[in-house]
């Protein structure tokens, strides 16, 4: 899909349903949050743009969105260590942390002996994206953390930067969004499992890691445009993981 659609604030909120619809209303259109990618079915014989109406709850939510996007992983933060130290307990239980910044990080898949350096760019969500995943679904995210699915030692992609929160397959996210304020959180597990998946599938090798992350999005946003999609758990890929 090529096309945009157009995000619109109601200033009344007087419509609170949401869905996908055309609009010929006056005013200013508002491109919300930053990489939206705004994806919604539109006729074959119209090229006319689409437009979105957010409804205020909707608007909420994808506000509180953005703010958690906005925040940067800043290390000296107790909260941001705590969180990094909780990753450490759910990803290896049995052995201790030397310290936040520690060669045992490499074991995990970072780049380096300080994780931090790697959130610098996804920002603190990053970490708490990763912290959700082992949290809700302990069994895939172990999975991946240790690789026990197919035979890729002379292939494999770094865990731990795989995936970040840089786009949101747009209108018909809005919706889950509202009915999961976790959405988000949920559809970046799928996601990273479903990049995985293809990864096996394509047998792909590092270089071909964009690939990979390309079909990902594109079977995503098939999915996200199926009409009996009403919630994130809704969506083929989901069940991919296992708790």
């Amino acid at each position: 899909m090529d096309e945009l659609v157009a995000v619109r604030r109601h200033s009344h909120g007087i419509d609170r349903s949401s869905g996908c619809h055309s609009s010929s209303a006056e005013g200013s259109t508002a491109w919300i949050g930053k990489g939206l990618s705004c994806v919604c079915a539109q006729r074959r014989e119209s090229d006319a743009r689409l437009s979105f109406d957010l409804t205020p709850s909707q608007e909420e939510c994808l506000q509180r969105l953005q703010e958690r996007i906005d925040v940067t992983y800043d290390s000296n933060k107790i909260e941001h260590q705590e969180a990094l130290r909780a990753l450490w307990r759910a990803a290896f239980p049995e052995v201790e942390l030397r310290g936040l910044i520690s060669e045992q990080w490499k074991e995990m898949g970072w780049q380096g002996k300080d994780p931090s350096t790697d959130f610098r760019g996804g920002g603190f969500i990053s970490l708490e994206n990763l912290l959700f995943f082992a949290k809700t679904y302990p069994k895939t995210f172990q999975d991946l953390l240790r690789k026990l699915e197919g035979n890729r030692s002379d292939w494999e992609y770094p865990f731990a930067v795989a995936v970040k929160p840089r786009t949101m397959m747009g209108a018909v996210f809005l919706k889950l969004l509202s009915e999961n304020e976790r959405a988000f959180d949920v559809l970046y597990c799928i996601t990273f499992k479903l990049m995985d998946h293809l990864w096996l599938e394509m047998r792909a090798s590092y270089m071909e890691f964009n690939s990979v992350m390309k079909a990902a999005r594109r079977q995503l946003e098939r999915e996200l445009l199926l009409e009996d999609i009403q919630r994130v758990e809704d969506m083929p890929s989901y069940g991919l993981l296992a708790w």
